[in-house]
């Protein structure tokens, strides 16, 4: 053989595991980070209808907080849900400004259940504001769900 050449002129084999490998990480951490969003959502909330709502910009603040909102009617009062936990409204603002420390650019998203009164929102929002966080979105649906009144 004259040259240094790979031999007999045949291509590479293409090596296919370590694509595998490196497709099956990826599917694991967009799975893990998606379940991470849908945790955090609290059930027997029926969003809001917005026709005109549009989705968040991607990428604007890298992380954010849930904020669920709800209204018992039978004790005519309102409750906070971070992460799975109830909170006072008042109890709120040093959850939030810690986790704003932490990540400057984050965002609060609230969720708040269509019979959620006004004077309750407010007052989160209020306690949002305390917390120095100027990214506040609300969370909405585009279309009334017929089977929502159901879940």
């Amino acid at each position: 053989m004259a040259g240094g050449g790979s031999g007999d002129g045949e291509e590479p084999e293409f090596q296919i595991a370590p694509m595998i490998d490196v497709l099956l990480v990826l599917l694991v951490f967009f799975i893990s980070i998606s379940t991470t969003e849908i945790l955090q959502t609290v059930k027997g909330i029926t969003l809001a209808v917005a026709k005109d709502a549009k989705q968040p910009e991607p990428g604007k603040g890298a992380g954010q907080v849930i904020v669920n909102l709800q209204w018992d009617e039978a004790a005519d009062r309102g409750k906070v849900i971070i992460s799975e936990r109830e909170y006072n409204v008042n109890e709120i603002t040093d959850i939030l400004q810690r986790a704003h420390e932490k990540d400057p650019t984050m965002r609060v998203l609230v969720r708040a259940d269509r019979t959620t009164k006004y004077e309750f929102v407010r007052s989160t929002m209020v306690a949002v504001s305390r917390a120095q966080i100027p990214n506040i979105t609300f969370s909405t649906v585009d279309k009334d769900d017929p089977n929502a009144a159901k879940k």
